[in-house]
């Protein structure tokens, strides 16, 4: 079963995508900031799992998404993951132009079908 990590500050948003995710047979894991999304991937390695795509919002307290973002860039095992970035704020795509990592934007509000098709694709492009 694929797993898909979700940070984003807002609960209903997180969610409101938990449910569209299990329905597709995915495994949430949900993380309220980008240090605690941190926390749970770079912990001791007994515990951690690793998700296959990342939905992340940007703007969020603790450590925003960028920063989380640039964070994983570092880590060999984690700058491979296809981030979907989840945002209200269309303008900060210029700030990921040089990332690799970055699958595709979805601004909020965003249309459940397309984010389910776009972590679909982020899925499928990883293996």
């Amino acid at each position: 079963m694929s797993k898909v990590m979700v940070v984003d500050d807002e609960k209903d948003v997180v969610y409101l995508i938990k449910v569209l995710m299990e329905r597709e047979q995915l495994e949430v894991m949900e993380a309220y900031n980008g240090l605690e999304a941190y926390n749970k991937l770079t912990g001791p390695a007994e515990g951690r799992i690793i998700p296959d795509a990342i939905i992340l919002d940007i703007m969020m307290p603790e450590m925003d998404g960028y920063t989380f973002q640039s964070k994983l860039q570092e880590i060999d095992y984690l700058s491979k993951i296809p981030i979907i970035i989840l945002t209200a704020k269309g303008q900060m795509k210029d700030l990921f132009e040089l990332s690799s990592n970055i699958f595709a934007f979805v601004e909020k509000p965003f249309e459940p079908k397309n984010l389910v098709k776009i972590v679909k694709d982020a899925l499928a492009s990883k293996k």
